[in-house]
């Protein structure tokens, strides 16, 4: 997605020198200084970009559509995001402008953070960079702008006064979770959240807030579809999953119709090993040598599930409101999780500095088509359906990743360690909070 920058003009008034004058002609000044002052006032008052026949321009109405280069006839042309400014601190009468805001770089923010570790009591031991000892502290400087217009930052108090008596759910891998302690701690600043529930493995949790009779939960799905998954907590397996592309998760799907605001994603848990069954039969496999199976690739089930999860989305009574969350990419240097991988740098790249990685664009592509499709469909059933498009302005943010602190003071023993790194999940606070400024805009908290 191309936007192109707004250039903004502003209009400079240029003021004569009054000189005294004799006594004689005291009069013709002091009418040539009246006129002179009204003239001023009227050109303060007129912009010189509005002539008084041409009135100003109408705001365009809020929406967020998908707008890609997609060639592929089989899906329909969306327009262009439209995005309409709403930032507080503007002036009244301004007018809004249009723009998209997944497009635009990573500023210098020295405000800072909305929370710490220490203001948030729901970060997991994994994301908490400061509390295990990462000696810089710039990865929480940084705030997402959009190029063309500005994004308000999110209000915790105001969100929750807009959303009393309501739910969302975030529904998805440890990403997902990874989202949700942002999205709690943030909220938590406003009116503190009460943990109410979580399962055995702590992965799937529901925070209450109830002042607002608010609740937020996350429900640990990797695949959004029923998965046999033989793998320890540390990510080590004993056999390959089995992966059903047609049958739906029912962790999720059976709470459904209790959210009137639901987040969904998928992404990485797709490139792992996995048997691939449709209609009670195995049909192929992703990279299973020696299985005699057929090579289908991550990229074919991927597509299936996503389609399976619209389907059920648009199918689905109660009119939740949306999210599809696009694919995180990681930023493994010199290696990977499992390989001796690192992510050592500490300021975000700027647009054009990086590309996304083949298994990432493919992931992405295969989100916008299918998005396209559902979207046309959603607008014929009256669902609400958001393209929540985090994958590029992710990417730009290489410093904001655990690597090494993912472990309490990794070096403290040894400062030559070899230890593993994080570079996929993200530090708390850091740059997955943006992703809340988005999400309040696209929810359109008034």
């Amino acid at each position: 997605m191309r936007s192109e920058e707004t250039k903004n003009s502003s209009s400079s008034i240029h003021q004569r020198h009054l000189h005294h004058h004799p006594y004689r002609v005291v009069v013709k000044v002091a009418l040539s200084f009246l006129l002179l002052l009204l003239g001023l006032t009227f050109r303060l008052l007129i912009p010189d970009t509005f002539s008084l026949s041409s009135p100003p321009p109408s705001p365009l109405p809020l929406q967020h559509a998908l707008n890609t280069d997609t060639d592929d006839d089989h899906v329909p042309t969306l327009p262009s995001s439209p995005y309409i400014s709403t930032n507080a601190t503007d002036p009244p009468d301004t007018v809004a402008e249009a723009c998209d805001i997944f497009v635009g770089d990573w500023v210098p923010d020295p405000s800072g953070p909305a929370y710490t570790n220490s203001t948030c009591r729901v970060i997991e031991s994994h994301q908490d960079c400061a509390s295990n000892g990462r000696p810089d502290s710039n990865y929480v400087h940084w705030r997402w702008k959009p190029r063309d217009c500005s994004l308000p930052r999110f209000d915790p108090r105001r969100f929750l006064d807009s959303m009393r008596d309501k739910s969302w759910a975030f529904i998805g891998d440890s990403i997902s979770r990874n989202h949700v302690q942002s999205f709690v701690c943030s909220l938590s600043q406003a009116e503190e959240a009460v943990e109410v529930y979580h399962d055995e493995e702590y992965r799937s949790k529901i925070w209450h807030f109830p002042v607002h009779n608010f609740s937020v939960s996350v429900i640990w799905t990797p695949f959004l579809v029923k998965a046999d998954i033989f793998e320890d907590i540390n990510g080590v397996s004993s056999s390959e999953t089995q992966l059903h592309l047609d049958v739906l998760d029912e962790k999720w799907t059976g709470q459904y119709h209790s959210f009137n605001y639901v987040v969904i994603a998928g992404g990485k848990w797709f490139l792992k090993t996995a048997i691939y069954h449709e209609n009670d039969t195995v049909t192929g496999c992703h990279y299973c040598p020696g299985r005699n199976l057929t090579e289908l690739g991550f990229d074919y089930a991927y597509r299936k599930v996503l389609r399976v999860v619209l389907s059920f989305v648009l199918d689905a009574k109660g009119g939740a409101f949306v999210f599809l969350r696009t694919t995180t990419p990681d930023h493994f240097e010199n290696g990977e999780w499992f390989s001796g991988g690192t992510c050592n740098r500490t300021i975000p790249y700027k647009d054009g500095e990086v590309e996304l990685r083949d298994v990432d664009t493919i992931m992405h592509d295969i989100e916008m088509e299918e998005f396209k499709a559902a979207l046309e469909a959603g607008s014929k059933k009256g669902i609400t359906l958001r393209l929540l498009d985090t994958t590029r302005l992710s990417l730009l943010r290489p410093d904001g990743h655990p690597g090494p602190y993912r472990e309490s003071h990794p070096f403290a023993k040894d400062k030559n360690a070899k230890v593993q790194n994080d570079c996929l999940h993200w530090c708390l606070p850091g740059p997955i909070d943006s992703w809340n400024d988005l999400v309040m805009e696209m929810a359109g908290t008034p």
